[in-house]
């Protein structure tokens, strides 16, 4: 037995003793470089290919985000006293009775039509401002406690201004804003509406009507819920205040301008602990479900391009005329946009590290590339790449550029001694005015050049005008800086308490509903336009654009245009959590 398991063994030649192999220093290599790729295919490569081709978009149980890029507190609701009425009034809001009440109010705001036009003149001189009166007396007659019970200032003949003391002065006071104007229907389009346009029809489920949405949905939300405040015997510790322009849609400056004029110089600067104003609502992403108040605007600017040349008969035309070289200018204009980056710490970055970290149904690819992103610059612009495939997100990241007006000629027969064109910017968080007219001087230069025209730009001289055939002249009747950003930090009190307000809104509303409430997220937004918050940015740093729509059912989907619509349900909710928002700030260290 001995001998044939020493037969099995490995023997050693007679007559010869048996030594190790030597290791050479290419073997050696060899075997370091076989480990590693061994290593990394079957510990770090397979894994990740098999989870983004084959396994599902996030982990067994949801994604963990490890960095804690988008903490969410926990639903905020009203305590003591304020806890008891919450309930009580929560409960209320959804009987019928109240519905109907609710649907009644919004509904008469929509039959007055206030519609704004760009070329409206002063108040007093223009007569289309006159529409406010009829629409300040349905307020008076819809909620009378209000007018009874508060303090009304009106400014500028029709922004109103309510003010609701607090038995506290030393807390700093609260600001609820919204707008009393529409802008026009195009009669033209009115046959397209499913309901007339200033009928404030109620279908069993929406309120139809120009308004109904923007902005006199929140209006009306905000005057409904002090009004049931004050029916139920509610007074405010803390201060409020409303504040309603009537000519948001033409830019707010003889309606919110002077209102945030009076404010700032009767309660000063940074007096109130927080303001809100209309804006985005909450929206399924995902899977998830998020809410976006806008802490951020990005800024405005019209530039305006003129082009001035010698006239003539058209029989005998240059080689270019001023309304040629314009264009030429204009496609130079649209193929040299001004670049865009996905960029740590601006709104749109925020919002879509909060969607990575709490999503359940994020591509895995772009999950990895956000939250890798948030270190690696490579991986940040991996993430950019796939999420600027979405144009509107691609715009709301960066400043954009729109031409959207041109002019130019009188006669068909005559040479247009003059072109113009109207370009509309609208400047990303993290630029300013200064990088928008950095961008013109060279853009046009050479064009301006080959063309012979003398070239100014924001009244800087570019090229001379000796011996040129015109003048191209680069001017910006409107400017508008990016708004502050609103911090959402540990420390920002405000922002958890509109956090924690809003949580708490969405579980309510559907727990006294019987329905069964998905968790919603809080993810800091941005607007894509400016609201009249851009006169009120001296009298707070926290200020947000939330009225609490769904959108996701039309909520901000068809203003200014057809059909113009709001789900009652939605509108409802909107009241509770103006409610909820009051109460808690009225307790709450801000």
């Amino acid at each position: 037995m001995a001998n044939d398991t020493k037969a099995l063994l490995p023997q050693a030649a007679e007559g010869r003793v048996s030594k190790p192999a030597k290791w050479t220093t290419k073997s050696r290599v060899f075997f370091l470089l076989k480990f590693y790729w061994t290593f990394y295919v079957l510990f770090w490569l397979l894994p990740r290919l098999i989870c983004e081709h084959f396994g599902p978009s996030s982990p067994p149980g949801g994604y963990v985000d490890p960095d804690g890029a988008c903490p969410q507190v926990d639903a905020l609701e009203p305590a003591g006293a304020n806890g008891e009425l919450w309930a009580n009034l929560s409960a209320l809001y959804a009987e019928d009775s109240y519905e109907k009440r609710a649907i009644s109010w919004l509904s008469g705001a929509v039959r007055v039509p206030t519609e704004t036009y760009d070329d409206m003149g002063p108040v007093g001189e223009d007569e289309r401002w006159d529409t406010r009166g009829p629409f300040h007396e349905y307020l008076l007659e819809a909620f009378p406690t209000i007018h009874s019970s508060l303090k009304l200032t009106k400014v500028n003949t029709y922004g109103l201004l309510y003010e609701w003391p607090g038995t506290d002065s030393t807390l700093k006071p609260i600001l609820l804003m919204g707008h009393q104007d529409v802008v026009p229907v195009n009669p033209d389009t009115v046959d397209q509406w499913a309901h007339p346009p200033y009928s404030g029809y109620f279908d069993g489920e929406s309120i139809w009507g120009r308004g109904s949405s923007d902005d006199k949905s929140g209006l009306i939300a905000i005057l409904a819920t002090i009004e049931t405040l004050l029916e139920h015997k509610f007074q405010p510790t803390r201060s409020i205040v409303l504040s309603f322009g009537f000519d948001e849609e033409a830019g707010g400056p003889q309606g919110a301008k002077p209102l945030a004029e009076f404010l700032l110089d009767k309660y000063g600067k940074d007096a109130f602990a927080l303001i809100i104003d209309e804006g985005a609502g909450y929206v399924e992403q995902f899977g998830g479900i998020f809410a976006t108040p806008g802490i951020g605007e990005k800024g405005s600017a019209n530039v305006k391009i003129e082009i001035h040349t010698p006239g003539g008969h058209s029989s005998i035309p240059p080689k270019h005329t001023s309304i040629g070289m314009l264009s030429s200018l204009l496609v130079h204009l649209e193929a040299n946009p001004f670049p865009v980056h996905l960029s740590r710490g601006t709104p749109v970055y925020q919002t879509l590290q909060c969607v990575a970290a709490h999503a359940p149904d994020v591509p895995p690819k772009l999950r990895r590339a956000l939250v890798k992103g948030r270190k690696s610059d490579r991986q940040l612009r991996k993430a950019e790449e796939i999420v600027f495939e979405n144009n509107a997100l691609k715009a709301l990241a960066g400043t954009t550029q729109a031409a959207d007006i041109v002019a130019g000629g009188v006669k068909s027969n005559a040479l247009p001694e003059q072109a113009t064109a109207l370009v509309n910017h609208r400047i990303a968080t993290d630029s300013s005015l200064k990088d928008l007219r950095a961008h013109y001087p060279g853009l046009f230069k050479h064009l301006a050049s080959s063309f012979n025209l003398s070239y100014t730009a924001f009244d800087a001289t570019i090229l001379d005008s000796k011996a040129t055939f015109g003048d191209l002249i680069v001017s910006s009747p409107y400017a508008l800086e990016p708004a502050p950003v609103t911090p959402t930090d540990a420390d920002a009190k405000p922002y958890a308490l509109l956090s924690g307000s809003i949580r708490t809104t969405y579980a309510k509303r559907r727990e006294a509903k019987g329905l069964e409430a998905e968790k919603v997220f809080v993810a800091p937004g941005i607007m894509s336009g400016n609201t009249d918050t851009k006169y009120y940015w001296d009298l707070s740093k926290h200020i947000f654009r939330y009225n609490h729509h769904n959108q996701g059912t039309g909520g901000l989907g068809r203003i200014h245009t057809v059909n113009e619509s709001m789900e009652s349900e939605s509108f409802l909710e909107v009241i509770l959590f103006f409610t909820t928002l009051i109460l808690n700030a009225d307790s709450a260290d801000l």
